[in-house]
């Protein structure tokens, strides 16, 4: 029984092998997407009502194989609009005679061009007022654990050209990109975001990429004195502690480029009777994210000379 199941088996294999065989070698029609990529438009050109399709259906006639490659592979199109504007408005129009023999050109010399659908590309154009804005950063940066950035994140694309209607060109601005929060960012990321641009405006493009700089970072601690400030004419002040303890964050790359003088902790004195004095810390060391003392506050003793 099992022997004759196995023979069955391989006598379906082998028949639809042969049909495989058979099919990729008949001729026969089969409709085809075609991808149309225009160029040559400039950007204040505006167009109207559906705009210009992004594919274009056709039949062909060919092998079985030849129309299995069609399918897989994408047939692309590019048109140039530069010899189909002119003026500031008017209709884009790509005869069907134009769109035949365009296709055709992409087609294997084996392959007839049967039909195409729309049968001719036709779209009105018309000029738009442009206007340079800046683009700004909208989305939340957080570094993953123990990841701090280094510098600012970059946009590729600071400025861009905005076109429209004068009345919604006019109360733009500034460009926005999405609106997203980024989480356990590490190392270089690179992120393509959206703009977020207004309606009845287009933009030169839809999208920015954004660079975002981490490393990791340490701790690095120091103890220095505490100056003070502040401190009435004929008096002395004495602090307790005199020092204190800093913590400082830095990136690892840059752990030898800060050092105790990077710092200075002062007390300022006030008329106001005060048991401790907070202390203040300054640095100007661009390399230090952030920086905190122990204790916060001294005691001080304030004496008549």
């Amino acid at each position: 029984m099992r022997r004759e199941i196995l023979t069955f088996l391989l006598f379906v294999v082998l028949a639809a092998l042969m049909w495989y065989g058979h099919a990729m070698q008949s001729v026969r029609n089969t409709r085809v997407p075609v991808i149309i990529q225009y160029t040559g438009k400039p950007g204040a050109i505006g167009l109207g009502g559906k705009g210009l399709p992004d594919t274009v259906m056709i039949e062909v006639r060919d092998a079985g194989a030849r129309l299995n490659a069609y399918h897989r592979d994408h047939l692309r199109l590019t048109i140039d609009l530069r010899s189909y504007i002119h003026g500031d408005k008017g209709t884009i129009h790509v005869p069907s005679d134009a769109l035949r023999r365009s296709i055709s050109d992409i087609l294997q010399g084996t392959s007839r061009l049967i039909e195409t659908a729309p049968e001719e590309i036709t779209c009105p154009y018309f000029t738009e007022q442009e206007k340079s804005v800046p683009v700004v950063l909208a989305a939340d940066i957080i570094p993953a654990n123990e990841y701090q950035m280094v510098g600012e994140p970059t946009l590729s694309h600071t400025r861009l050209k905005i076109y429209g209607q004068d009345k919604a060109i006019n109360r733009v601005d500034t460009l926005y990109t999405e609106a997203r929060v980024l989480t356990e960012v590490c190392d270089t990321a690179k992120v393509r975001l959206a703009l977020d641009i207004p309606a009845e405006m287009r933009a030169e493009r839809d999208s920015v990429d954004l660079c975002i700089i981490t490393e990791r970072f340490t701790e690095k601690k120091f103890t220095i004195p505490v100056h003070i400030a502040n401190v009435p004419a004929g008096y002395t002040m004495r602090l307790f502690p005199p020092e204190v303890d800093v913590n400082v964050r830095v990136g690892i790359s840059h752990f030898a480029d800060v050092q105790a003088n990077d710092l200075r902790a002062v007390c300022v004195y006030s008329p106001e009777w005060k048991d401790k004095l907070d202390v203040e810390l300054h640095y100007t060391n661009p390399f230090i994210t952030a920086a905190w003392t122990y204790p916060a506050a001294v005691e001080y003793l304030l004496i008549e000379q």
